[in-house]
Order: structure tokens, then sequence, then C-alpha cells
């Protein structure tokens, strides 16, 4: 593992130390302690993801809004001769302060979150071995995969929970499940990643795949109405395309 391939492990690694225990990280984690300027860039990384957070925890709705809420927006303030405007009045303005702070930071932070998945998902291909999982589930889509006639972003019979309970590998990241199996064509081995977009939806894929290149590795991605899928090929863009 080198320090580029850590990196992209180590963006996903929390700052509240929940994932200290997570086998995905630990050799990215190692190699941080024994390489200073790798250790210094992933601390820095860690006092970032920890402010905004932090940040985060400090956003609070005004006491009085559930009573505003029950009161049907209509809070008139003691002694006031006339009732304000409901959404001139401090508690709608400071929900509003509230939500656009939010807001701010969520729009900041979606690129990064976006880019460290498919960087979770392409390092994790780059050191992973073959991978065939077990039970009727994987081997029922595995089958499918393996199939010459199968087309990359046709639908493929994916069950998730099931997938997830029969034996095929799973992978922890940011607290949700990404699976994955391998599939052999034309005697070249590919790693298919699936994870539901409701645990990803900061992740954008379209419905026909994407084929970018990284290093000599190629990775085609797209989605289907539940699932965002990923296909890894060490063998390069052409054994990729030709599965489109």
């Amino acid at each position: 593992m080198n320090n580029e391939e850590a990196k992209f492990i180590l963006q996903g690694y929390r700052p509240n130390g929940a994932d200290a225990g997570d086998t995905t990280f630990v050799a990215a984690v190692e190699q941080a302690k024994k390489d200073p300027a790798l250790g210094e860039w992933f601390a820095k990384q860690q006092a970032f993801d920890a402010a905004i957070s932090a940040k985060l925890a400090e956003i609070a709705p005004p006491a009085d809004l559930r009573a505003a809420i029950l009161a049907g927006g209509k809070v008139t303030a003691a002694g006031a001769a006339t009732q304000r405007a409901w959404w001139n009045h401090p508690v709608w303005m400071g929900l509003a302060a509230c939500l656009a702070i939010v807001f701010a930071t969520a729009v900041a932070l979606w690129p990064k979150q976006a880019s460290a998945f498919g960087d979770f998902i392409y390092a994790d291909a780059k050191l992973s071995a073959t991978h065939g999982g077990q039970g009727h589930e994987t081997s029922r889509l595995q089958a499918v995969l393996n199939d010459a006639t199968t087309r990359l972003g046709q639908k493929l019979p994916i069950n998730f929970e099931e997938l997830s309970g029969t034996g095929c590998r799973a992978l922890n990241y940011r607290g949700h499940e990404i699976m994955e199996l391998c599939f052999k064509r034309d005697g070249v081995w590919f790693h298919c990643y699936i994870a539901r977009i409701a645990d990803y939806p900061m992740v954008a894929m379209t419905d026909t795949p994407t084929i970018v290149d990284r290093d000599g590795t190629s990775v085609a991605s797209w989605k289907d109405a539940e699932h965002l899928i990923v296909v890894v090929s060490k063998s390069g863009r052409r054994s990729l395309e030709a599965l489109l």
C-alpha cells in the first residue's frame, strides 16, 4: 500500500474513533503512524472533519420552536399591541438561519463525500484479492454477471438484504454496507461493488455506465432504481468496454 492508496481509504475514517476497530482501515492507519508526511495529512484531515462535526452539533432549533409550531406560527410577543408577521418572528428567523448554515455546510462537504466514496472503492479493489462469495443469492447474481450475454448497465437481479446474509463479502463505509463479489469473463476477473442509494445519497451516478481510468485500473459505474453499482477491472478500459 502506498500513501495515495492509504489516503483514499483514510478519507472515510470518522473523527470520533468509531472506525478504529474496522479492519478496512487498519493497514492505512498503521501506515499513517509510520510515515510522518502521511501522518500529518491524516491529522489535518481528522481535525477538519472534527471541526465540521462540532459546528453541526452546535446547531439547535430555538427553544420555543415547538410552541410556535403548535400555535400555528401565531406567536404574539407579550404586551405587543400588534401581531408581527409570522415570517418576521425571531423564532422563524432563527430557524431559517440554522437551516441556512446546515445547507451551506452540506453543499460544501457534498463533493468531498462523493469523491471519497469512489476513492474508497478504488483503493479496496486495488488491494483486494478475488472473492467469490457463497450462498444461493450470491451464486445467482454471480452467474448472471459471468454470463457473456449480460451487459453492464442492464437491470441486475439484486436482493441486497439476501446478499448481505449469504456470505458475499461486505465492506463497511461510513456505517453502511457495500457488497462485493467477483465475476469472470473471458479469463478476466472483475470486482463488482453494490451499495444502496439510500445509504449514500451524496453519490451521483447515471443510469448508463460511465468508465474512468485511474493508474491502469478502470472503473465502470451506474445506478438502478435502488442501487449504486461499480465494476472495477485491473486489466484496463478495453476489458470493461467489452462488457457494454
